[in-house]
């Protein structure tokens, strides 16, 4: 089943194009009785009735393959007729046109459904001839041969919902009355199938509008076809399987199925690389697929064994397509975590290099600091000081606690010096020289 198919099926529903025949209906409620059996002349209804009836048809060829449109198939028996299939080929070939093949219908459909609600079963008859196209498309201006098939919707059918209304007679605002209306259609099905733009009478076009409900006693017992999973149920049971025999840590085993769903990508990418044509079928997850990807994903040999069991039981022969089982919003997160780690990385080895540039920093400033020191040590102090004043008074000087005058050509002698730790200043005085300090001569 292809998407251009039931697109190019999907267009026929429009005021210019639509040549359905006959529309048959029943309303049925919450009792599951029959209130309302109707045939209409499609093309006679009143244009607002016309619109909104083709919104009806629409929808049941609406969403996407195999999450709200599944191809359903007839169990193949080469020694027994399937009572249900040849049913609908009789109801078919009627053109709506016999009261009791109807009523049988109605009936598979009332018993089988299991809803509570009160519904509306549409059916409508339609003959397509389908146009010849060369392999460019281009279409050519005869028939291929006939399509003619029936199309069923089924409509829940509930009250509107409370509320005020303007009632013009009386100009008063009061309470409105509570209609029964028809609701969008919730399932529904296309007989037999428009597959590679020809009739098989072997299949079903299937909708449900919920994919994590799609009614598998309707497929079964109303439509006697094999049931089969959508995406959104074959996923979730997927995981199920995984993070069950995994490990009861929820942590451990969310990581691993996260992995596994990154692995189950990358095959994806590399079969669509090998087989890179947009009609090549997409890839079936077998039990050796299953073996591989688990062994990839790093999971034990006894776990692996077990998931592989239960898959198998879990889906028979139905195995689901590798692209059905992704979770978007797992790999998305699985990037995001990926993210965030690569830049937790970058900050810590930012940090290391950081405190390694701070380190060498003060190193050097340690260094630079003692080399200062040293050279302070050696400097003879008039590299350091200004020639003394000439007058010696402390008020003109009230800063300083050590006040020399000299005279010049004694400067040039005078170190600084560090003697039992304190730093000194070193003044030689020769024999024949006389010094004061302070006014008093005996303290040299």
């Amino acid at each position: 089943m292809r998407k251009k198919d039931i697109l190019e099926l999907r267009k026929r529903f429009k005021k210019n194009h639509c040549t359905f025949t006959k529309m048959c209906g029943c309303y049925v409620n919450g009792e599951k009785n029959i209130l309302l059996n109707f045939r209409e002349s499609f093309l006679n209804l009143d244009e607002d009735e016309y619109f909104k009836y083709l919104e009806i048809t629409k929808k049941v060829l609406s969403g996407t393959i195999g999450n709200n449109i599944l191809e359903l198939n007839f169990p193949l028996n080469e020694n027994l007729e399937n009572e249900k299939q040849l049913f609908l080929m009789q109801l078919k070939k009627s053109e709506l046109k016999d009261d009791d093949l109807l009523q049988k219908f109605y009936e598979s459909i009332i018993d089988s459904y299991d809803y509570a609600g009160n519904f509306l079963i549409l059916v409508f008859h339609d003959a397509y001839d389908v146009i010849t196209k060369t392999t460019d498309n281009a279409k050519l201006d005869e028939s291929e041969q006939v399509y003619e098939y029936i199309l069923c919707a089924i409509c829940p059918v509930s009250l509107s919902d409370p509320g005020l209304r303007y009632f013009e007679e009386e100009k008063k605002i009061k309470a409105r009355i509570r209609d029964w209306v028809v609701e969008a259609p919730t399932l529904g099905f296309v007989f037999p199938a428009f597959i590679d733009r020809s009739s098989d009478v072997n299949s079903i076009m299937y909708y449900t509008k919920n994919k994590k409900s799609p009614h598998p006693e309707l497929m079964e017992e109303a439509l006697g076809c094999s049931s089969r999973q959508t995406a959104a149920i074959q996923k979730e049971t997927f995981q199920a399987i995984v993070k069950d025999s995994v490990s009861t840590d929820e942590k451990k085993a969310d990581k691993i199925f996260m992995e596994i769903q990154e692995n189950l990508d990358t095959m994806i990418d590399e079969y669509n690389a090998i087989y890179d044509d947009t009609d090549s079928e997409p890839i079936t997850l077998t039990k050796k697929n299953i073996q591989e990807l688990l062994i990839e994903s790093g999971v034990p040999e006894e776990v692996t064994t077990k998931i592989e069991e239960s898959y198998v039981e879990s889906f028979g022969e139905d195995l689901p397509l590798a692209e059905n089982l992704i979770d978007s919003k797992i790999l998305k997160a699985s990037t995001q975590r990926k993210k965030e780690e690569r830049l937790e990385k970058q900050v810590e080895i930012l940090q290391h290099k950081l405190e390694q540039v701070k380190k060498e920093a003060d190193e050097d400033k340690e260094a630079e600091d003692s080399k200062k020191l040293d050279d302070e040590d050696n400097i003879p102090l008039e590299d350091n000081l200004e020639e003394a004043p000439s007058t010696s008074s402390e008020d003109d000087n009230p800063n300083y606690d050590v006040i020399l005058q000299v005279k010049p050509e004694k400067i040039h002698k005078i170190k600084a010096q560090m003697i039992d730790g304190q730093k000194c200043i070193v003044i030689p005085i020769n024999e024949n020289e006389q010094a004061t300090v302070n006014g008093m001569d005996d303290l040299i």
